[in-house]
């Protein structure tokens, strides 16, 4: 049990819900009392969904205009929304082909873009919380990993600009830079590396609900790392 969180029958959408950091997030909401919208595109994502029967499922391909769109046109009184949709890929910049650059920038940086679009225009008139998922390589220079880090840092300019753009309307819009999460699926991929020094999902998650909730009264445009001891 983290912080208290005035979360109670808030609607808070959250984009990715359904992996790894993203079922962690929707437990943090769960637990604060919120009304998680967790967007999904293929039926493997939900056969193990733990929080199915809690949570309002809405299949939806955010890196499509017009679904994003119609997504965020059904959600009512939207407080939150969170962005944790995205995708990683690692390879020397002499193996990697436009293709590949590309594919990150819209998995990574085109659905937050829109996201954010839209959770503005629904925010507009009561105000509310944007929280996006960038990584640490976003600020930190980090070698085999162009197409990644130039996509998340992408998405930490759209949540710094974004921020400067909406910051008289009651809209506060932060990200959270993790650095490698201890996963099932990392540890796996980096069997010898140290998971003591990672962050715990459900770390990441405490940090990313409380820029999400009303608590959080000041903060906006900022880029959180949270690094773990690494």
């Amino acid at each position: 049990m983290g912080r208290e969180l005035d979360l109670k029958d808030r609607t808070v959408l959250v984009t990715g819900g359904t992996g790894g950091l993203g079922r962690a997030v929707v437990a943090r909401l769960l637990d604060a009392g919120a009304r998680p919208v967790v967007t999904w595109r293929s039926e493997r994502e939900t056969g193990d969904f733990p929080y199915a029967s809690r949570v309002r499922l809405e299949r939806a391909d955010v890196g499509d205009e017009a679904a994003v769109a119609r997504l965020f046109s059904g959600l009512g009184d939207l407080w939150a929304s969170v962005h944790v949709v995205g995708a990683f890929a690692m390879s020397p910049i002499a193996d990697t082909s436009a293709a590949d650059f590309r594919k990150m920038f819209e998995v990574n940086a085109v659905t937050c873009f829109l996201c954010c679009r839209e959770a503005v225009k629904a925010m507009r008139r009561r105000g509310g919380r944007i929280v996006n998922v960038a990584a640490r390589p976003a600020v930190v220079p980090t070698g085999g990993m162009i197409p990644y880090s130039a996509s998340k840092a992408a998405v930490a300019s759209i949540t710094q600009s974004l921020a400067e753009e909406v910051k008289g309307e009651g809209i506060l819009v932060n990200a959270v830079l993790p650095s490698t999460m201890d996963t099932p699926a990392n540890r796996a991929a980096m069997p010898k590396a140290d998971f003591g020094k990672w962050p715990k999902v459900e770390e990441v998650a405490e940090t990313i609900a409380f820029l999400a909730s009303p608590g959080n009264a000041l903060t906006s445009g900022a880029l959180v790392p949270v690094y773990g001891k690494a």
